[in-house]
């Protein structure tokens, strides 16, 4: 299902490709997320998420 980890650079409201691929890993969980599904990130850390719940817990640290 997933073949080539992603490099992202997250903006406000969207997110540039820097390197082709079909997934990027969650910073909290690990956890694969297509392109196509990645709704959560964190522009100033850079960082994707799973779902809301990791960003919050990301917050929460």
């Amino acid at each position: 299902m997933y073949k080539k980890l992603a490099k992202l650079k997250y903006l406000p409201n969207k997110f540039e490709v820097i390197s082709e691929g079909d997934h990027v890993e969650c910073a909290v969980s690990g956890k694969k997320i297509s392109l196509e599904k990645l709704s959560y990130w964190n522009v100033e850390l850079q960082e994707p998420y799973f779902s809301y719940k990791e960003a919050q817990k990301r917050r929460e640290l």
